[in-house]
């Protein structure tokens, strides 16, 4: 899906109707809200990249190309690590699951604070890379802090008291390795696919509990009929 400039376009309109799609269903459900607009983000996030690709291959402006790319990246590697954990949080109905989420939030705002050193301290770049966008923002002991990175945004989703949250937290972590693992240099591009197995999810378990809200109402009204 971001293997182009196209593939990202395509995604991320994909992601943003999900994202529509998601907050259809939200039927007053007010704690829902930030969660169904998160694949809002993450499709404009997609598309934001594509403008990048344009501007390596020359489409656009090589100015627009570069302030795409910082928007890409200060969302990627700066608010991503705290929004996943904050996100996770506010699912948890009990002060007791939102204290097992807290640790996870402080690692991803210290995470945060280091990538954002890191990309203020250097020039940030990125090029063309087979199949994917290569960034680079001259970090240093970057496999520990990559570490922290997906600690706060995988672990927090395994540490919820939501089974299938869990599942995809897991889901989230193998990916990721096996991401790291097989192109390094495009794990920051390739971690695109977060927002479309993000956003499926989170469509589909709102999709399910307003189906299931929508047959205990039936169910309650045969009853009381």
């Amino acid at each position: 899906m971001c293997f182009s400039a196209d593939g990202d376009l395509a995604g991320g309109v994909v992601v943003f109707a999900i994202g529509v799609d998601a907050l259809r269903h939200l039927r007053g459900r007010k704690e829902y809200l930030v969660i169904a607009a998160l694949p809002l983000v993450l499709g404009l996030h997609q598309i934001d990249e594509a403008f990048v690709w344009w501007g390596l291959q020359g489409h656009v402006s090589a100015h627009v190309g570069r302030v795409a790319m910082w928007i890409y990246l200060l969302f990627a590697l700066v608010a991503l690590p705290v929004l996943a954990p904050v996100l996770v949080m506010t699912l948890e109905k009990t002060p007791t699951g939102r204290r097992r989420i807290a640790p996870f939030l402080v690692i991803g705002m210290g995470t945060s604070v280091l990538l954002l050193v890191a990309m203020l301290s250097t020039t940030p770049s990125s090029h063309l890379g087979h199949f994917h966008i290569a960034y680079s923002i001259g970090l240093r002991d970057g496999i520990p802090i990559i570490g922290l990175y997906i600690i706060a945004t995988c672990g927090s989703m395994l540490a919820s008291g939501f089974r299938h949250v869990v599942w995809f937290g897991f889901a989230n972590l193998v990916a990721v390795v096996v991401l790291a693992r097989l192109c390094a240099d495009g794990f920051t591009s390739l971690w695109c696919f977060y927002a479309a197995l993000a956003s499926g999810c989170i469509a589909l378990y709102l999709r399910i509990d307003d189906s299931k809200r929508d047959s205990d109402a039936r169910s309650s009204a045969v009853i009381t009929g």
